[in-house]
């Protein structure tokens, strides 16, 4: 394996990794919300959306130069 496709598998990967942890971190305040705290659905949808989109801009790469 070379170099190059050894860099794009572990770019690849750590990419993976990232958005998978936050979509398992959506759904695991999604579910808190609405059946452990008893808020509802409404409040569940809203919270985990709004994690959804700190998280995207948190997440997101950065352009190089």
């Amino acid at each position: 394996m070379n170099i190059s496709e050894q860099a794009w598998t572990w770019s690849l990967f750590m990419g993976l990794t990232k958005w998978l942890s936050l979509a398992t971190a959506v759904l695991i305040l999604f579910l808190t919300v609405w059946f452990a705290v008893g808020a509802g659905f409404v409040p569940a949808f809203i919270s985990g959306a709004v994690l959804s989109v700190a998280g995207y801009f948190m997440l997101k790469s950065k352009k190089a130069h």
